[in-house]
């Protein structure tokens, strides 16, 4: 069996203030795209669409998310909506593996 691709969310500039929003506005941001967590609201770490399954930092609300991992679990329907999401937030994706950067 093929392992799952995974991706970076990044901000479109590098930095140490750079982030992608509070956790909250991330949470708000993402929930456009049909990604939200799933269970208890007060213990989110994991967040789920269509065809990917996001993982959220260990941060309070109104801290600060510098980048979140993407699960790639089905690439026909993840890629469209992280390319949507990415292109409308003016997020960028990152590959771990090589380093390489994508995106708006």
């Amino acid at each position: 069996m093929a392992s799952n691709r995974q991706v970076v969310l990044i901000p479109p500039e590098s930095g140490g203030d750079a982030t992608l929003g509070s956790k909250s506005r991330f949470l708000d941001d993402i929930a456009r795209f049909n990604i939200a967590p799933d269970g208890d609201p007060e213990n989110v770490g994991v967040a789920f669409g269509p065809g990917l399954r996001l993982e959220l930092p260990f941060v309070g609300d109104k801290d600060p998310v510098a980048q979140a991992l993407v699960t790639i679990l089905e690439e026909d329907n993840a890629w469209p909506v992280l390319a949507r999401m990415c292109r409308e937030l003016n997020w960028r994706m990152m590959d771990p593996e090589s380093g390489r950067t994508f995106g708006p």
